[in-house]
């Protein structure tokens, strides 16, 4: 090869001097601030607990520096709702699933302390807690072959197994709750609505593993707007055969009333949000009559680029005038049931715990 073919081919910057591409890879950097936060992670050489690890994730980037700020806002919110002349009431929202996972007993344990105000979930996210009540839930495996299971009569929800006789177990239990129901619209003239349905299911279940029995011992409001889109709303649709001409009438417009009043009446308001769809947008729908929340933490899995609000982050909420400009938000993009564990231990959790200690020690 020549020369000139040579050293046509080397590639080169428009002045063909090294050291000016050697500046264009590497442009002088501007001093550092010095607040500047450094990426460290936790050292496991040495001895580490729960809170130092959990504190560690601050610094760590990425989602694990969502997690961390979670954890602030929430605490921040858990101090608030004790404040004297400004309590913050905090709004509480999951999707069905997390009631089917081991995220109930996280649930649960929010509402045997009283350490939330209200929830807002789905017609699953009912119906699945009396119905481990009656039967168990089962770990399966995302691949399991939908037909076989069919066959079986087994439900997969994710890597989860529920047989068909826990919703017949279901069904025995709360068909003569309906009944007694309608015979309290006609006798009575009680007017059901879904929170005050619900709140009757936590009353008749009568069992402590239940998170709405302790809604129910508590008087914690848990909101349902899609009441009927479940096995709750299978039942409702059967009983409305059995007991023709007389219907069950659930009122949606008493719960909407009654949410939206939480919101406007509330000094502060915080609201933690697991997932997307309904629970979601109905806690941040709340919010816009007050021009806002004050506080607020999503953690979901969802997307902004396909413009659902399941997918939203907390900046599109601003625009509506859903959370105030200015608040304290984050959105942590993880499956709920990796990180709401550990958020609920940093925070209502420790601060359970230091509280028991005390009785304990005193």
């Amino acid at each position: 090869m020549s020369a000139e073919a040579s050293s046509s081919s080397t590639p080169a910057n428009a002045s063909g001097n090294a050291t000016d591409a050697h500046a264009s890879v590497l442009t002088p950097s501007e001093a550092l601030p010095e607040n500047a936060v450094h990426v460290k992670g936790p050292d496991l050489s040495k001895p580490i607990d729960l809170q130092a690890l959990l504190q560690s994730y601050e610094t760590i980037g990425f989602q694990a520096t969502g997690l961390a700020r979670a954890i602030q806002v929430i605490e921040e919110m858990r101090q608030r709702r004790s404040d004297p002349d400004q309590p913050l009431t905090l709004f509480l929202g999951y999707t069905s699933n997390l009631i089917s996972s081991g995220l109930r007993e996280i649930l649960r344990f929010l509402a045997q302390h009283k350490l939330v105000d209200c929830l807002v979930t789905t017609a699953g996210g009912v119906e699945e807690d009396f119905i481990k009540c009656l039967g168990s839930t089962v770990l399966g495996d995302f691949h399991l072959d939908g037909a076989g299971l069919r066959k079986k009569g087994l439900n997969r929800i994710g890597n989860l197994l529920v047989p068909n006789s826990n919703y017949c177990a279901f069904e025995d239990w709360v068909v003569p709750i309906l009944d007694q129901m309608v015979k309290e619209q006609e006798e009575k003239g009680t007017r059901w609505s879904p929170s005050s349905v619900i709140h009757r299911l936590g009353q008749e279940i009568d069992d402590e593993e239940s998170v709405y029995y302790w809604c129910y011992k508590n008087d914690i409001p848990v909101f349902c707007p899609a009441l009927t889109d479940g096995s709750l709303g299978d039942m409702i649709y059967f009983h409305t055969y059995k007991s023709s001409p007389l219907q069950l009438n659930i009122d949606i417009v008493a719960d909407i009333r009654r949410l939206n009043d939480m919101s406007v009446k509330s000094k502060q308001a915080g609201m933690i949000i697991l997932g997307g769809g309904v629970c979601k947008h109905q806690i941040a729908n709340a919010m816009l009559f007050r021009n806002g929340a004050d506080f607020a933490v999503y953690i979901n899995t969802g997307q902004e680029y396909d413009g659902s609000d399941s997918g939203a982050r907390p900046d599109e909420a601003v625009s509506w005038g859903k959370i105030r400009a200015g608040a304290q938000s984050v959105k942590v993009y993880a499956d709920a049931t990796l990180v709401f564990p550990m958020v609920v231990a940093a925070t209502f959790g420790k601060a359970h715990w230091e509280a028991e200690s005390k009785k304990t020690s005193a």
